[in-house]
């Protein structure tokens, strides 16, 4: 009798550890995170990394590939250049459009990429660089050159400096009726998405605290005016496209593709079954852990890439 308690009493252990072992791993695996490191990319909808060679076929597939960067990141603009590598090996001929350039520089970026003699110097005063970007042309220097040495086309995203100046100082309703604006193909803009509107108003506020209402509204409505110009820009090259010409890279900042919804829906909006695909860059760095894991719980893009930081480490929210 003793011994069959003994056995009895064994049996209940080895059930009991098995239960306990069996939850206690049962929820370790539930509650296991994705190990977030540089140089992983991320399928957002299924939080898990991928490899590069897994998002080719994706990239293949696109119309636009919308790819969003942190300002003056050296690994940014080698995650575009990868991008558009992929892209040349498998015989496409993409053309590249970014926010650095403007409207107004397009003739200069046009002779930068087709004449072999045109000069740096000569882009940055044709392509009015100074006067809209402004920001050191080396930063981005490496991605321009890539394209004029694969002959691709570039296409300057933003409106100029002084148009968006002038939405955020007349408002919107009266800025369209500006002589100097009518001098642009400024297509129809929409205003009326609340989606959009809590998604800026939100960063605005973070960033700018304790303004005026009025002086929120401008800058949301210059927001828009960007916005839309870069969707109609995108738009008349997918109305555009031959056979011959392959995917549009877009290459902004990481706000304006972010949840698809700044640029990519106003793109959507214009040309109803585009293909495209979001790819958000991060610069990683442990601090962001919290950051990084909320953006792939939210869906912040379709892959997020993470990548080194750049010799100016991490980048503030607001500039």
């Amino acid at each position: 009798m003793p011994n069959f308690l003994h056995k009895k009493s064994l049996v209940l252990i080895l059930l009991m550890c098995a239960v306990i072992f069996g939850a206690a791993t049962g929820c370790a695996t539930s509650q296991a995170k994705t190990p977030l490191a540089v140089d992983h990319i991320y399928d957002v909808s299924r939080q898990q990394p991928i490899s590069f060679q897994d998002l080719v076929p994706r990239l293949l597939a696109a119309d636009v590939i919308f790819i969003g960067e942190e300002h003056y990141t050296p690994s940014h603009l080698e995650a575009a250049q990868k991008v558009l590598n992929a892209l040349l090996a498998h015989q496409r001929h993409p053309a590249l459009a970014m926010e650095m350039f403007s409207w107004d520089g397009q003739d200069g970026v046009d002779r930068y990429i087709q004449d072999p003699g045109f000069t740096t110097e000569q882009l940055l005063k044709d392509s009015h660089w100074n006067t809209n970007w402004g920001g050191n042309f080396a930063d981005y220097q490496p991605l321009v050159t890539f394209a004029k040495s694969h002959q691709l086309q570039i296409f300057g995203l933003n409106p100029p400096r002084s148009l968006v100046r002038l939405v955020a100082t007349k408002g919107l309703t009266e800025a369209l009726q500006d002589p100097e604006i009518k001098n642009w193909p400024v297509g129809e803009l929409v205003a009326d998405d609340p989606e959009y509107e809590k998604l800026i108003f939100e960063q605005i506020e973070a960033c700018h605290p304790g303004l005026p209402e009025h002086v929120y509204r401008r800058i949301f409505e210059a927001s828009i005016f960007r916005d839309e110009g870069m969707a109609q820009i995108i738009t008349k090259y997918l109305k555009d496209t031959s056979p011959t010409m392959g995917q549009l890279v877009s290459y902004t900042g990481g706000g304006h593709i972010q949840f698809k919804i700044p640029v990519p829906k106003r793109v959507e909006r214009k040309h109803p079954g585009v293909k495209s695909i979001t790819i958000y860059l991060e610069a990683w760095d442990p601090s962001k852990e919290e950051e990084v894991r909320s953006e792939l719980k939210t869906g912040i893009a379709d892959f997020l890439w993470l990548t080194p930081l750049g010799p100016k480490g991490l980048q503030p929210r607001c500039g």
